[in-house]
Order: structure tokens, then sequence, then C-alpha cells
């Protein structure tokens, strides 16, 4: 069963700070946290792809209506809650697994190592169904 876990541009349950207001020191740990996670996974043959996203303010928005130049919105948007901050795609056994990784994830480094409790959203990859 494949999963995707969605980290946000929010607030963490134990940390209000942005990012890059964190000592250097903080992100590098927060970093290296990630990565090993990544290793971690990708060992275990559960990792499919894993990636951190720029900010929202160098995001865009785009839509169209198939006939005319789309338009494109260029950020930074006000509610960059609703904005991707990076995702993992696992496939695991169990939905279980998922919310265990989640966890994981969520518990990484923050400022002086304590664990931001980061909200993860854990949703299962849907296939198409069989062709008749």
């Amino acid at each position: 069963m494949k999963f995707m876990l969605v980290k946000t541009y929010s607030h963490a349950a134990h940390c209000d700070l942005p990012l890059p207001e964190w000592a250097p020191e903080d992100i590098a740990a927060h970093i290296d946290f990630q990565r090993a996670l990544g290793e971690q996974l990708a060992a275990a043959g559960e990792l499919v792809d894993a990636q951190g996203l720029a900010a929202p303010d160098q995001a865009v928005i785009v839509c169209s209506d198939g006939r005319s130049a789309p338009v494109v919105t260029d950020g930074p948007f006000p509610e960059t809650k609703e904005f991707l901050a990076g995702f993992w795609v696992v496939d695991v056994d169990s939905v279980e697994r998922a919310v265990e990784i989640a966890a994981q994830a969520s518990a990484a480094p923050g400022p002086g190592g304590k664990p931001i409790g980061e909200y993860i959203e854990v949703r299962q990859i849907m296939s198409a169904p069989d062709a008749a």
C-alpha cells in the first residue's frame, strides 16, 4: 500500500518559530534528521520518494479554462499553511506502518533539539480500477 505523508507550512504542536528563524545548528540537525529518516526508509525498502519543496513565496498558482492564456498568480500567499512544505511517498504493508513513519517524522528536532510535533497528513495513494 502506498501512502503520501504530507508536511505543510504551518506551526507545529511544540514549535511556533518558523524554520528560517532557527539557529543554524538547529536547522542542520533538522535536515540531518530528515536525511537519516529517508535513508532508514530506503534501507527498509519502504521509501518511494521524499522531497522538500521551495517556500510558498517561490510558488505560483495556475488556473486555465483550456482556451485562453492561463492566469498565473505569484506568491507570497497570505495563507501559507495551505502550501506543501514537503512529502514522503512510502510503500508499506499497512496504514498502521504509515502512521508509525508519520509519528517518527513528526518528532523531528527543532530549536534546542526538542521534538517539534509537526503535523503530518497521511493519505493513501489510490490506484485506478482494473481494466475490464
